[in-house]
This record gives C-alpha cells, structure tokens and sequence, in this order.
C-alpha cells in the first residue's frame, strides 16, 4: 500500500473533495430532487401530496428505513418517460464531477416504474444514455445495476429479469434492495442464481437494519460479491474474520445510517473501526437527495465526527477502485491517479 504523509489538517476538505474516487452505493432515484420532482411532476401531470419545495424538504425527516421508502417511492412515482430518467441521471453526474467522483455504479429500481406502466426500455434507455454522456462529457466511466425489490416476491423479481434481457448488455449486474427486515436474502435464491448463471455481477443490501445472519446469506446463499451497508457485521467476530480474508467489500453510506437512525450520532459510526479491522470499506451517498449530502458531504462530515486523516481518506479512495467492476487495467489507472493526487498534496505542505 502506498505510504501516505499526512497533510496540513486546513487542507483536509480539500483532499476529501479533490481526490478521485468511486460512487458504489448511489440509487439513482434517491438523488431525485425536490426541484426536478416537481419540474417533472408538472410535466407529466402527475400528482404528489406536497404543496410545493419547501413542504416536499420538509418532510424529510425519516424515523426509520420504511418511513423512509414511502417517501422514495411517492417521488419515483413523477418518472415516466426516457427523457426523465435521463434527466434525472444527468443531474447526479452534474454533482458527482464536482465531488471527483470518476467512476459511478448506479442502482436503479425498475419494479418501481414497471408496476406504473413504465416500459423497461424508457427506464434502461434514459439511464445508459446518460451514463455515455457523462462518461464522453466528464470523464466519469459507468455501470448500472439493476435491483429486485425485496419487499415483492421473488416470482415479480424473475418476471423482472425477463423483461430486462432485451437490454441485458446495458447492465453490470443486480442488487437486492428495499425494506430489509422481514426480507432475508435467501427469499431470492432462485432469480440470484439465474443471473449468475448469466455472467451478471451480484450484489445485495445486508446488514443495514437486519442483523449479521443476512450478510451471510447474502454471501452463502446468494453468492454476492459486495455488500451494500454491512455495518451490523461489527456484531459477529467470525464474520468480521471473513470479509477481512476475503477482501468483501463493503459499500457504507453514513449520512444515510445517521438520517435513517442506524447510528445516533456520526461520531457513534463503526466505519473507523470496520477499516481499522482490515475491511475493504468505502463511502457513499445510497440517496443523497433524501439523506443530506452527495459523497463529498459524506466524507466531509464523516471524518470531522471521527477525526480522520489523510491516510484514512487514500484507503477509502482506494477501497473504491478496488471494490469497483471496472477492469483491472480500468483500476491501475484510477490507483495511479490517486497516487499523483496525495502526492501533489505532500508536495505543496513541503
């Protein structure tokens, strides 16, 4: 591992929103904002319980992930045609080139348009021409990751994948989202199976409200290789052992524990432990319009409630290139950049 030199502190926020770095953990309609949902809404004649702005803001002010969700998905609900969700897009990339972000894994939730009369085409169509525009426009290279809905049945999720397999060269893989407890991973063998037979990546949301044993179902059973949270790992030694051995990375959001009240306090966050513990950690936004932030604002506010440093903020860059899907000469690029970085940093603190 490169040796990182610590850095004058003042210039620590910047380091933070200068470095590159990769978005894991970003479901696209959660960077939805209140702005664009009522520009669309008006648009698509669509409408949403809020008087206007400031009544949508307002009402974010979530207890748990549930209270959360409703919201989401009465948002999502303004989302109709192609140029929607390539708008919608378009506006993450916008933010995600100010934080440095230089590489984006996106999740989309097509069950959520579908049941409404959304065509998957419009959905899929909208995203990925978005995501060649950024990658042309930004230098902010792509992929998308379709989720299952894992409040629905595993029967709607198979019935999804099929009408995903027009567009099945468009994706990098799948997810499992939605309200966790209650939804064990093991509800989804069957269509997680079906896609790695497919060649997709997997991946799943564990262990942000439901305990460890859903960490190791998702990795037993489903066979993913990356956990979406994972924080409740810090709960099982035996775990923690594996995915040190292992190299599983987890794609942690903190400002969205802290919002959905996984953590009561940023300082109270196991993120500092989970990386001391030898874990292939990284930060992200998971619905920055909805939980405060885009990745900068988490790592801003993540390290000012831990009092981390320069060297924590090069693994978590790191950790993002190496949990990524790009190839490997794709991540020797990004490590490189990285590198040139920090050591631009050390250079002017001389």
């Amino acid at each position: 591992m490169y040796n990182v030199h610590p850095i004058a502190p003042k210039r620590l926020p910047e380091l933070l929103k200068r470095m590159p770095k990769a978005e894991l953990h970003i479901h696209i309609e959660g960077s939805l904002e209140p702005e664009l949902i009522f520009k669309l809404s008006k648009k698509n004649n669509i409408p949403i319980p809020y008087e206007n702005v400031e009544a949508l803001r307002s009402a974010y002010a979530f207890n748990n992930l549930q209270s959360f969700l409703d919201i989401y998905y009465a948002g999502a609900s303004v989302l109709i045609t192609e140029d929607d969700f390539y708008e919608m897009a378009h506006a993450y990339f916008l933010k995600a080139a100010q934080d440095h972000v230089v590489h984006a894994e996106l999740f989309f939730d097509p069950q959520t348009h579908t049941v409404r009369g959304v065509p998957m085409q419009a959905i899929i169509h909208g995203l990925s021409r978005a995501c060649k525009e950024a990658e042309q426009t930004l230098g902010i290279t792509t992929c998308l990751i379709l989720c299952f809905l894992r409040h629905l049945s595993e029967e709607d999720a198979l019935k999804t994948l099929e009408e995903a397999m027009p567009f099945k060269n468009y994706l990098v893989g799948v997810g499992l989202d939605s309200g966790e407890v209650g939804n064990p991973p093991e509800k989804f063998s069957k269509v997680f199976a079906k896609c790695k037979a497919l060649g997709l990546k997997l991946v799943a949301h564990a262990g942000e409200e439901g305990p460890p044993s859903y960490i190791w179902s998702a990795l037993d059973v489903l066979g993913v290789q990356r956990i979406d949270h994972g924080v409740q790992c810090i709960k099982d030694p035996e775990l923690i052992n594996r995915l040190r051995l292992e190299r599983t990375p987890l794609t942690v959001c903190p400002l969205s524990n802290l919002k959905l009240k996984v953590f009561p306090s940023l300082a109270d966050h196991n993120i500092a432990k989970l990386l001391a513990e030898g874990l292939c950690v990284t930060i992200n936004s998971d619905d920055p319009a909805y939980f405060g932030g885009y990745i900068y604002e988490n790592f801003l506010q993540t390290f000012e409630a831990l009092g981390l440093g320069a060297k924590e903020a090069y693994a978590f860059a790191h950790n993002s290139f190496e949990a990524s899907f790009m190839t490997t000469s794709e991540k020797e690029k990004r490590y490189h950049e990285l590198k040139v970085c920090f050591e631009s940093f050390v250079e002017h603190d001389a």
